[in-house]
């Protein structure tokens, strides 16, 4: 049995009150109103359709909301099944909100999901972003149906995106786990998962929930997690994925920070797994119907990134020499002096220049956040190369580009090894 100190007692005896359930899904939610019916609608569709026999919950733990999101998950009920399906639900399907607390954010929801799974005994569980304009019914399926039929651990989503999308993940994240940790996962940091009951339980028992990097950015440590102890893994086509804008977005110094500190130290927290691994990265099966559809274009500015790439090496000079090898430094001063029109971040220095800092990160060469600040410049240097690489690129293209990145990664990493287990 989980821990219970951080569930509030009405929670659990509202969950009690329920008793065992096949299948639990939830949706964790802070100032969602304006998407959170639409997305709750899709959820209790797909449940109705797909797994019309089973016990399920949609639990709602929330962050404290003031515009009556919450209100809007308890009241949320489909008015007529026949209008959309074929044949009427044969249980209720229960609906329960709590209030999470704390500083943590989405960590103290996983927390609460991962625990009223434990307590309801789920055998298979998703979590779905409450802010999806493109949630469809197919979503729960796509993440339900591996663990519950297949008996898969861990779905991880695979969504159709713009090409300009997702970047940080497509160069850093994907392919350091992909070539670290020998398993291809195109979304390590999805905000979607599908997981089963077991796995939940296992995540509960680490005492890593203190751990900064395990609050700044969860998913990508249930990722690694379930790869180093021996889970099956698999993926899911989900679609496109389209979120409501939020205003206050954070900005890309402090998404660096979280994800890629976050992977950084999952590296150092899982080193006994992948230091003596060998072989190719392992294929992961992939569920569902991939497919292309046209994407509302995304405009990056091209020339404001050079700028902040050639003003951030050349002010960032003492910093870097501390991070980086002599030769990698060179060739990235080197890389800056380039006009607009010949630019170019070869792919061999971008890898070489991750695994330098990721090596420098574990043997903290100087205050680890200030590292990860010193990474940001480079890294819009990388993409400002990315985006004048496939301006007229094809879907096929990107995917081979994509594929020689990782393949880059691959070839690197006895050196990452190296430099990771070399003495300070």
């Amino acid at each position: 049995m989980a821990e219970e100190t951080f569930l509030s007692d009405d929670f659990v005896r509202r969950l009690t009150a329920v008793g065992e359930v096949d299948i639990l899904v939830a949706v964790p939610t802070f100032n969602n109103r304006g998407t959170i019916e639409q997305v709750v609608n899709a959820v209790q569709l797909g449940l109705v359709k797909y797994f019309p026999r089973e016990r399920i919950v949609l639990v709602n733990p929330d962050g404290g909301s003031r515009d009556g999101t919450p209100e809007a998950v308890r009241n949320s009920a489909i008015q007529d099944f026949r209008t959309m399906l074929s044949s009427t639900p044969l249980r209720t399907i229960h609906r329960i909100t709590t209030t999470y607390g704390g500083v943590d954010g989405r960590s103290n929801a996983w927390r609460v999901i991962l625990a009223a799974a434990d307590l309801l005994r789920a055998k298979a569980c998703a979590v779905v972003s409450p802010d999806l304009e493109s949630i469809t019914p197919e979503w729960i399926e796509g993440l339900v149906r591996p663990v519950y039929r297949e008996k898969f651990d861990l779905v991880t989503p695979i969504y159709h995106r713009h090409k300009y999308d997702g970047l940080l993940v497509k160069n850093i994240i994907a392919p350091v786990i992909r070539a670290v940790y020998g398993t291809k996962v195109r979304e390590p940091a999805g905000g979607e998962m599908g997981f089963s009951g077991r796995l939940a339980c296992h995540y509960l028992e680490q005492n890593v929930w203190h751990e900064e990097f395990v609050r700044a950015f969860t998913e990508i440590w249930m990722t690694t997690r379930a790869i180093t102890d021996g889970f099956k893994v698999c993926q899911s086509f989900l679609g496109p994925k389209i979120q409501a804008r939020a205003p206050s977005q954070q900005n890309i110094v402090t998404t660096i920070q979280k994800a890629v500190g976050t992977l950084f130290r999952c590296m150092e927290n899982q080193e006994a797994f992948w230091i003596s691994r060998n072989g190719p990265p392992q294929p992961t099966p992939v569920f569902g119907f991939e497919y292309s559809s046209g994407l509302e274009p995304r405009r990056l500015n091209k020339k404001k990134m050079l700028a902040m790439f050639q003003n951030g090496v050349s002010q960032l000079a003492p910093v870097l020499e501390s991070i980086l090898s002599p030769e990698a430094l060179r060739q990235i001063h080197g890389v800056s002096q380039q006009n607009e029109k010949q630019f170019r971040f070869p792919e061999g220095l971008w890898v070489k220049t991750i695994y330098e800092f990721a090596a420098s990160f574990h043997h903290s060469v100087i205050n680890r956040e200030h590292l990860l600040q010193a990474l940001t410049p480079i890294y819009r240097g990388r993409i400002c190369s990315v985006v004048m690489e496939d301006h007229r690129a094809d879907a096929e293209q990107i995917e081979q580009n994509l594929d020689a990145l990782c393949r880059e990664y691959e070839n690197q990493r006895p050196q990452l090894v190296e430099k990771w287990t070399r003495k300070a």
